[in-house]
């Protein structure tokens, strides 16, 4: 038999006790194993994962295996043993009556579409549990955005549901936070193990899952979003959840406003009907319809009940309940507007915009708000494909701190229009997977 940490011959690392092994011995094996390409079985996945959230293991270690699953991937049943530990470290919740819905985004810029979808959905008469993250990398958390709304909190517990809270999937808080500080955020393994683990603890019956693709999301390419997107909905439905997902489109800031506050700001104005961005619009609606599908709507109700549920005002009313429920009031979620320093970042010479670098936009905005609080950002007004003279305005800057110029320089001008592209490239339904799979 192998000993401790060794691999046998299907390469799974064997997590046997030993005597002669030191107390972390096992932990220094299955490292080394998971360096070397082995897969880690789940008693020893289970293991790691509950001494980091008990403590008795710190970062170090953990760092080193994110870095090592990163780089040599994850096998399909290491990561079903580290969802399953992740959702064991914490609480579960459950919904008795109809099936609850959750949607969740794989990160991108200028991405609202979670502060929208839920309230909309909602409106349309399907129970919400949506459970939300931080801030990841150049991306934006949908927590963050919440939180800038004036009394807004959201550390509430189970009960008051909305956030993830400290008694709800702790590991993944403890490995989320890690994996942005050493460079491992971009690992399809990591990635489904984290969003998947938060939907189950969350009470989900039914998932959508939203991957971006492109420059600015952690999938850089449609066919690793397609294997993400497929790795979500297979590990969904694994745990008995109906499951779908979306590729969108990422080359470029999904809807104009990019800063945590302003972010809320153009949700508001969406659902109230203020204002709303043509390929914003597209994702939100194209979400929504998932969402209402995968909950059991019939499928010709779908888009007449989404379109009424925005025009008569019910979404709005649903986003107002959610901004109340979670210590914010009307008043304050009307008064909220992007920091009133405004500048343009302006275009050098006449073209068309071909490319926007979207991660620098980002990463902007983060440090706009860093620097003049969370309703400072960036508003894009050229996307791709928009022709520009000298002088044309770009993008507005709101904030006084963040140069303009360094904002004009994420934009790239050509001679002529690129090709257009879809919002959403393909929708990954667990049904075809099934199928395919035969």
């Amino acid at each position: 038999m192998p000993r401790t940490g060794e691999s046998d011959p299907q390469g799974m690392v064997i997590d046997r006790a030993e005597q002669s092994v030191p107390a972390d011995g096992w932990l220094r094996r299955a490292l080394e194993a998971k360096r070397d390409g082995a897969a880690l079985n789940p008693s020893t996945w289970q293991r790691i994962v509950a001494g980091y959230v008990e403590g008795t293991i710190d970062d170090a270690p953990v760092a080193a295996l994110l870095m090592a699953s990163a780089i040599r991937g994850l096998k399909g049943e290491e990561i079903v043993a580290l969802t399953d530990a992740m959702v064991r470290s914490g609480d579960v919740l459950e919904f008795a009556g109809a099936t609850v819905v959750d949607k969740h985004s794989s990160g991108g810029v200028g991405d609202t579409v979670s502060l929208i979808v839920v309230p909309l959905v909602a409106a349309c008469g399907v129970p919400v549990a949506k459970l939300s993250g931080r801030a990841l990398a150049h991306t934006g958390g949908t927590l963050d955005k919440l939180e800038a709304i004036p009394g807004v909190r959201t550390d509430l517990t189970p009960a008051a549901f909305v956030a993830q809270s400290e008694r709800l999937v702790p590991a993944d808080k403890k490995l989320y936070a890690l994996r942005d500080r050493t460079g491992t955020v971009r690992s399809i393994g990591l990635i489904a193990a984290s969003i998947v683990s938060k939907k189950i603890a969350g009470g989900a019956g039914a998932i959508v899952f939203d991957v971006k693709a492109g420059r600015g999301a952690f999938m850089r390419t449609l066919a690793e979003a397609r294997t993400l997107a497929s790795t979500l909905v297979r590990l969904a439905s694994g745990f008995g959840r109906r499951a779908s997902a979306l590729v969108s489109d990422m080359e470029e800031p999904l809807g104009a406003a990019v800063g945590t506050g302003i972010e809320t700001v153009e949700a508001r104005d969406f659902l109230r009907g203020d204002e709303r961005d043509p390929r914003l619009s597209e994702n939100v609606l194209a979400v929504a319809h998932e969402m209402l599908r995968v909950a059991g709507v019939p499928v010709d109700a779908v888009a007449p009940r989404t379109l009424d549920a925005l025009h008569s005002g019910a979404a709005y009313e649903r986003f107002v309940a959610l901004i109340e429920a979670q210590g914010g009031s009307r008043a304050a979620l009307e008064s909220i507007a992007p920091h009133p320093h405004r500048a343009p970042a302006i275009a050098p010479a006449r073209g068309v915009v071909v490319a926007i670098d979207t991660v620098a936009i980002g990463e902007l905005a983060r440090e706009a708000v860093a620097a003049d609080g969370d309703f400072a950002g960036i508003r894009i007004v050229a996307h791709i494909g928009t022709p520009v003279a000298a002088g044309d305005v770009l993008a507005e800057v709101a904030g006084p701190s963040l140069d303009p110029a360094r904002v004009a320089a994420a934009f790239t001008l050509g001679e002529a229009a690129p090709a257009a592209r879809p919002v959403v490239a393909c929708v990954v339904r667990d049904a075809d997977l099934s199928r395919s799979a035969k």
